[in-house]
């Protein structure tokens, strides 16, 4: 069996040859920051068995002492996961059509991410699935004083916060967004730009707008390759990944969008008003007030 990938930019194509293994959702805090989603979905193979068509520059970050994360230097999508003693995991938000695995179980279910539930009925697991014997390595905590809503990349070198009310939040499905998370779908809070500031590291993001879009924009750490804030002046608004946020939000999802992108893998499981195309509203409604008349 063969299963083609790529990264948003297409700097990075490859194919996997062969069986692959233990599809699962990770909730740890790795996962969370690295994809800026409550979970990473991944699917193990072997090493030797993934090809690649074409490979641009990468951002090799080792995130504990077993385990190291690539993504492309370029748009910043998470490429792999590799763990000492485990198959090669790829996101499957990377990976085209149906290559016909399902998601098996939950991982790290401890590390939840507060602004979401686990609603299928699949096994979870606090840590890692019984039978595996590897170090659990702690999520790393914000070193900002607590003056809102904080957030920072995987490394700690980018961090920010959300000083002022949340305009909404959303689940997007589509294309650009599971190639850019390597995950099912991104999951966005969404403020007004006089809420949000950087606290550390703005001079190390890195951006990648597609060439044909509007707006979308993919921010990235230039050191771990993790998932930032996106801040458009032009429609006075941060874009916000989720999985980034130290602090539990005020706003939980609360739509998706772009449902009829969605992966074929993963199926909708909560109830929240799904939406075939863009949000039928368009751009969020501010929640500054309004200056009292005289």
């Amino acid at each position: 069996m063969t299963t083609r990938g790529q990264c948003l930019c297409g700097a990075h194509r490859f194919r996997l040859e062969g069986d692959l293994v233990f599809m699962h959702h990770c909730h740890c805090g790795f996962c969370q920051k690295s994809h800026g989603t409550a979970t990473g979905t991944v699917v193990g193979i072997d090493p030797d068995r993934i090809h690649w068509e074409a490979r641009g520059d990468e951002i090799v970050y080792r995130a504990s002492n077993s385990s190291e994360r690539i993504s492309c230097a370029h748009c910043g999508s998470p490429l792999s996961v590799f763990g000492e003693g485990m198959p090669l995991f790829i996101p499957t938000g990377l990976l085209e059509g149906d290559f016909g695995n399902r998601a098996e179980f939950h991982i790290f279910v401890a590390a939840k991410a507060p602004w979401i539930d686990i609603e299928d009925d699949l096994p979870t697991f606090d840590h890692f699935p019984t039978g595996i014997d590897a170090p659990i390595q702690p999520s790393r905590e914000s070193v900002d004083p607590p003056t809102g809503v904080r957030g920072s990349c995987l490394c700690g070198d980018i961090r920010y916060v959300v000083e002022g009310p949340e305009l909404t939040a959303r689940n997007c499905h589509c294309i650009r967004c599971q190639r850019a998370r390597g995950a099912a779908h991104a999951s966005n809070l969404i403020v007004e730009t006089a809420y949000y500031r950087w606290t550390a590291g703005e001079d190390s993001i890195r951006r990648y707008k597609v060439p044909e879009a509007r707006h979308f924009t993919q921010s990235f750490c230039g050191r771990c390759g993790a998932c930032v804030p996106t801040v458009d002046q032009s429609r006075g608004i941060a874009i916000i990944p989720m999985g980034g946020l130290d602090d539990a939000p005020a706003t939980r999802p609360q739509e998706h969008i772009w449902v009829n992108a969605k992966a074929i893998w993963h199926d909708i499981h909560d109830a929240l008003p799904q939406h075939p195309e863009g949000p039928p509203n368009g751009k969020p409604k501010s929640k500054t007030p309004s200056p009292k008349t005289p």
